[in-house]
C-alpha cells in the first residue's frame, strides 16, 4: 500500500464514517453524498500496490488506480468511496489497520460503516435499514431510538463490516448500517438515502436534501424498464 499524509487537520474527536464500495455501490454512494454535503476537504489518501485486473484500451493496457480518499469536516473523519475494494486479505487487512490507526491518532468517538443489505423482500421505493454493532450494550441502545438491528445471524464480508471486527478489537465502539436491496448489481440510491436518514438519528447530524437520490433511482429505473433488463 501506498500511503499519503497530504495535511494535518485540527479534529478533536471526531466521528468516523468509513465504507467502500459494495452490493449496489451503496458505500461509495453514501460515502460521495456525505462528502459533498459536508462539503469535506482531503488530508490523507491510500492506495493499492495490487491490483487485481487491468484495462484495456483497445491494444494496449494501463494499471487502475485505486485510491481511497481520507476526507474531514468538522468533527467527521469520512474514508473510502471510490470504485472497489483491495484485492487481496492482506491489502484488506492493511486497510482497515490504517482506518483504526486514524481514528486513534484524532481520538475518534466512534466508527460507522454502511453496506448493503441483500434481501427478497419487496419493498417498493422504501428500503429498511438493518444495524449491527460492536457489543450488545450498544444494540440496546439502538434498538432504544427505534432503529432495527440485523434479524439473524450472518457473514459480512469485505470491508464493509471487517471494519467493524478491527474496532471492536481496538475498544473503540462501532455500527454498521446496511440498506435493503434487491438487485446488488445495480446502483441502490435508495438503500443509500435510507442508510442517510437513519445515520442522521445516530449521529445528530443533518446532511443535505436527498431528493436527488430520489431522482437518480428513478432514472435507473426507468432505463430497466425501457431496455426490458436489468443489464444497465
Amino acid at each position: 500500500m501506498k500511503i499519503t499524509q497530504k495535511i494535518e487537520p485540527d479534529l478533536q474527536k471526531p466521528l468516523t464514517i468509513a465504507a467502500m464500495q459494495d452490493m449496489g455501490d451503496v458505500g461509495s454512494i453514501v460515502i460521495d453524498f456525505i462528502n459533498k454535503s459536508l462539503d469535506t476537504s482531503v488530508f490523507r489518501e491510500i492506495s493499492s500496490s495490487l491490483p487485481g485486473y487491468v484495462i484495456d484500451n483497445g491494444g494496449f493496457i494501463e494499471l487502475p488506480e485505486e485510491t481511497w480518499e481520507y476526507r474531514y469536516a468538522k468533527d467527521t473523519i469520512v474514508f473510502g468511496g471510490g470504485a472497489g475494494q483491495p484485492q487481496s486479505n492482506e491489502e484488506l487487512n492493511e486497510v482497515c489497520q490504517d482506518v483504526i490507526n486514524i481514528a486513534k491518532k484524532y481520538s475518534t468517538r466512534f466508527i460507522y460503516t454502511v453496506g448493503g443489505f441483500h434481501t427478497n423482500r419487496d419493498f417498493g421505493k422504501e428500503p429498511k435499514v438493518f444495524v449491527t454493532t460492536t457489543s450488545a450494550s450498544l444494540a440496546d441502545r439502538v434498538r432504544k431510538l427505534g432503529v432495527e438491528t440485523t434479524p439473524e445471524q450472518s457473514i459480512i464480508t469485505g470491508f464493509n463490516g471487517l471494519i467493524l471486527g478491527f474496532a471492536k478489537q481496538n475498544n473503540i465502539e462501532g455500527i454498521g448500517l446496511y440498506g435493503e436491496l434487491n438487485e446488488p448489481k445495480i446502483p441502490q440510491y435508495r438503500s443509500a438515502k435510507s442508510i442517510l436518514k437513519t445515520l442522521e438519528k445516530l449521529t445528530y447530524q443533518k446532511f443535505d436534501d436527498t431528493a436527488e437520490l430520489d431522482l437518480m433511482a428513478d432514472a435507473v429505473e426507468d432505463k430497466i424498464r425501457a431496455k426490458g433488463s436489468l443489464d444497465l
